[in-house]
């Protein structure tokens, strides 16, 4: 037996190769294409929470966090809560700050779910959710978005339901159609979970990015559902920093209890400077609370330039993707068309098929709007001079 064949691993996941935005980041710099791909922001965030990071660790905030959280971060973070949703966190007990949003994900998933247990999440879907369920030994069970306003058939996710459901996965504002949960979602779904044992797993990392005047239905907002919720938000999505890696779980403390098990082992504590540094910038609340017109205008002006182009907007309610159709122009897949237009076009989208566990391809490409507006304005044009022909 060779040194190679004595060490070749088992693979817990032999299907799962480098994530679509891996494979598209390196198109993208290959080709130098204007990147309308990946949901990261392409402008800097405010001087002010860079300078309290760069205070923070002058004053010393270089070591280990809490395993939990700064207290300072979370207690802010619970007022918040509180005035926003409605619901009071126990900030000792129901509150972790998370090392990203991902790792929030990972820990709660990983903590809640067993082998054998189904948990049912919704397609089109951020791609982590199926291969963290899988790691459990569990089994994901997806349940495709009607498509075309991305809305969840509450009949079916009844009827999917087995005793062997042990989470249902939710996200909102959704990412990648841009779709929110109104409160009747909520009471479909406290209705199909009311006496029953199924948790709840909310991912609301685009909480404060809601447009058109309408309002964020957290799992917080709904007594019966914020008892058997674990919800999941992000910092870095909400102030621009993305590659910062902070987020938050809030969860009632039989559930945290299990979550921070995990959570210590994988992270122990989010890193220090840039919890304090947060925690004093969420003091003044229009760093959040202005997010959605801030955003808004983004979207207006991306539709705004692609009003003479051939693709088809779909609506975008919140979050910053939205979602174009190619359907009637072309049959190329949409992975051949996207590789296209970064080769030809110089401009990087993602192909939704990627958040299909079958690869299932309606014609629809995700752009992100989390730009400057020079970048926006040139993807755009960039988009509006694709050519398309059928066979």
């Amino acid at each position: 037996m060779t040194l190679q064949a004595a060490v070749a691993p088992r693979s817990k996941l032999p299907d799962v190769g480098a994530t679509i935005f891996s494979v598209i980041g390196e198109l993208v710099n290959r080709y130098q294409a204007i990147n309308l791909s990946q949901g990261a922001p392409s402008f800097s965030p405010d001087p002010k929470l860079i300078d309290g990071v760069t205070a923070a660790m002058q004053a010393g905030f270089n070591q280990y966090a809490p395993m939990n959280g700064v207290v300072s971060l979370k207690e802010i973070l619970a007022e918040k809560v509180k005035r926003l949703y409605h619901r009071q966190y126990d900030v000792t007990d129901e509150i972790t700050i998370a090392g990203s949003a991902s790792e929030g994900i990972y820990a709660s998933i990983s903590a809640l779910v067993h082998p054998g247990d189904e948990v049912i999440y919704f397609e089109p879907a951020f791609d982590s959710y199926s291969p963290v369920i899988r790691l459990q030994g569990a089994v994901p069970v997806p349940i495709r978005l009607q498509l075309p306003e991305f809305a969840i058939n509450w009949d079916e996710v009844a009827a999917t339901v087995t005793p062997k459901t042990r989470m249902i996965i939710i996200n909102t504002p959704h990412n990648p159609s841009g779709q929110v949960l109104s409160a009747d979602d909520l009471q479909a779904l406290a209705r199909i979970t009311h006496d029953t044992g199924i948790m709840i797993l909310s991912d609301e990392v685009y909480e404060h990015i809601i447009f058109d005047g309408k309002s964020h239905c957290s799992m917080a907002t709904h007594s019966e559902l914020a008892n058997r919720s674990v919800i999941v938000s992000s910092f870095g999505k909400t102030f621009h920093v993305t590659g910062w890696r902070v987020g938050y779980c809030l969860a009632p403390k039989a559930l945290m209890d299990e979550i921070r098990k995990v959570h210590q082992f994988l992270m122990y504590a989010a890193d220090t400077p840039f919890q304090h540094a947060i925690a004093e910038y969420m003091c003044d609340p229009q760093t959040y609370l202005t997010l959605s017109s801030f955003y808004q205008q983004k979207r207006d002006l991306l539709v705004s330039e692609l009003a003479n182009s051939p693709l088809q907007l779909l609506p975008c309610s919140g979050s910053f993707f939205m979602l174009a159709s190619y359907q009637h122009l072309s049959d190329e897949s949409d992975l051949q068309l996207v590789q296209r237009l970064i080769r030809e076009n110089r401009v990087a989208t993602i192909p939704l098929s990627a958040f299909y566990a079958d690869g299932y391809d309606p014609k629809l490409i995700r752009l992100s709007f989390a730009k400057d507006e020079q970048t926006i304005r040139q993807g755009a044009q960039a988009l509006s001079s694709v050519t398309f022909a059928r066979g």
